[in-house]
């Protein structure tokens, strides 16, 4: 009885809940991490015949491609079959992706698990977020889903860890060792998201009210389904299904009307502007970059100072999971993107002032750097950069689409933002590898303008969504973005929309008051 009723207050936490499912964060950075350690070494270089640029990039670019096709996608079963069936089917299918890639005799079938750890990547970083988002209270939404990108940088640091002591295995064991280990996150996923909740909203949106209800009182009521808390969300969740139902929605059509038109761009625009940070770049060719530039005298130094940029990412992820619902979406991205444009700005100066040449033996640009001063300082400015991403653009990338949109339309909403989001970093993995070589030092400032343009984009178009429930979203985009929205404006009309009763404020406003 005692051991039941621990489980069943472990499984409806909502912290323990967002971090759990946040273990699929975990695989896709386990990815990254093992992928961007092992181009940079011998073993690998020598067992796939030094791969040009051309092909590095196609075989990087084949998880992206994975990641497009699977996020594009994962709208329709997370709808039909649930958020939470959604994932455990993803996590079998990276199971089998990181066992080719692990078993891969050469290139063909590296990219084959490559691809598939790609498609349940995409799948799971699309309905992550969702479910995160949808479970959780509006006070601490930010937080929960910040979690996923929390994990993201846990995995992208232990596996690089991991392929860096593996390097000093002579054999192909140097490389196999860290892509097998990233089935791990994956089964633990599978063998224990059984156990959580389905998404309350999912539930009522399928008609089983009965369980919304229960779910909802778990994890926001102590088990009572008569918290008032949980009878505001029932009501509001009911009241948009029931105006969805008189509107005779066509569910997926719906987003090609103006007024969510207008939010898929945002949320589309959003996730390719996340992309062109620069971010995942720096995370995938790191030590290439750090080669480059002449930083470290060794393979090992070189992936020291990598391995750091990786600590910095996790370190500086936990402000944002602290405070992001104390700063809110809309100025955290803009003062993010500028601090980003101008770091990157000074690694693409210090690096135009080094001697380049082309290596005789690799037939690639190298920088001499006679001042290492300077060497440091571009160091210094790449970890500012990690760390000024990891702190906004970071979590803020997964926590914006996913609560901007109504229920009817949410999950394929977010399906196609994460897919743009995955095609671009498909595209940016593809010609990366070239620009380094082609424009050197030119290809940091290029991010750098984009950084610039996406804080601009974000001052014009995009409101604040801090503090206001995924029912409320509707009302929120119908004001002037750069505006302040008043809290209690939104819920006095949605009461109104609704014909909710007059409790409502009161309610609302339980948990709200402490982060006004």
């Amino acid at each position: 009885m005692g051991s039941s009723s621990l489980t069943k207050r472990v499984t409806t936490n909502v912290y323990v809940i967002g971090s759990f499912a946040a273990i699929a964060g975990i695989m896709f950075g386990f990815d990254i991490g093992s992928n961007s350690g092992v181009i940079g070494t011998k073993q690998y270089r020598d067992y796939f015949n030094d791969p040009s640029d051309l092909l590095q990039g196609g075989i990087n670019g084949a998880l992206s491609a994975g990641c497009f096709v699977g996020a594009l996608l994962a709208g329709f079963p997370a709808d039909r079959y649930s958020r939470k069936f959604t994932l455990i089917g993803a996590s079998i299918l990276f199971v089998i992706g990181s066992v080719f890639q692990a078993a891969a005799n050469g290139v063909p079938l590296l990219c084959v698990g490559r691809v598939l750890n790609g498609l349940s990547v995409g799948v799971t970083s699309m309905v992550v977020p969702l479910y995160q988002s949808e479970i959780a209270p509006k006070e601490i939404r930010g937080r929960i889903v910040a979690v996923q990108q929390w994990s993201i940088t846990w995995g992208i640091m232990i596996s690089f860890w991991i392929q860096y002591g593996s390097q000093f295995i002579g054999t192909t064991a140097a490389f196999r060792i860290p892509w097998g280990v990233q089935g791990v996150p994956a089964l633990i996923l599978l063998s224990g998201m059984w156990a959580f909740p389905h998404s309350p909203r999912w539930l009522a949106d399928k008609g089983r009210m009965d369980e919304a209800i229960q779910v909802l009182a778990d994890i926001h009521g102590d088990g009572d389904v008569n918290h008032p808390r949980v009878q505001l969300e029932i009501q509001e969740i009911e009241a948009v299904i029931k105006f969805d139902k008189e509107q005779a929605s066509h569910r997926y059509a719906d987003i090609f009307k103006p007024q969510y038109a207008y939010r898929a761009s945002l949320g589309i625009c959003l996730q390719i502007w996340q992309q062109l940070t620069g971010m995942n770049i720096i995370m995938f060719y790191v030590v290439l970059l750090f080669e480059q530039a002449g930083v470290g005298d060794s393979q090992e130094a070189t992936l020291v100072s990598a391995g750091v940029n990786y600590v910095v990412n996790v370190v500086m992820t936990i402000p944002a999971i602290l405070f992001v619902d104390k700063w809110g979406r809309r100025y955290t991205m803009i003062g993010g993107a500028l601090m980003m444009s101008l770091f990157l700005w000074v690694v693409g100066g210090v690096m135009s002032q080094g001697e380049w040449s082309i290596n005789p033996q690799t037939g690639k640009w190298e920088m001499y750097m006679a001042d290492h001063n300077k060497s440091k300082g571009m160091v210094a400015c790449v970890y500012l950069f990690v760390a000024s991403f990891a702190c906004t653009w970071g979590p803020l990338g997964w926590i914006y689409p996913a609560e901007i949109f109504p229920l009817r339309i949410r999950a394929i909403a977010v399906s196609l933002s994460t897919s743009a989001n995955w095609l671009f970093n498909w595209v940016l993995n593809f010609v990366v590898p070239m620009l380094m070589q082609r424009i050197r030092f030119g290809l940091y400032m290029l991010f750098a303008g984009f950084n610039f343009l996406m804080a601009l984009h974000v001052f014009i178009a995009y409101p604040e969504t801090k503090g206001f429930t995924l029912e409320e979203m509707d009302i929120v985009f119908e004001q002037n973005p750069r505006k302040r929205v008043d809290r209690a404006f939104v819920e006095a009309e949605l009461a109104r929309r609704s014909g909710l009763d007059a409790g409502h404020d009161t309610a609302s406003n339980e948990k709200t008051q402490e982060i006004v």
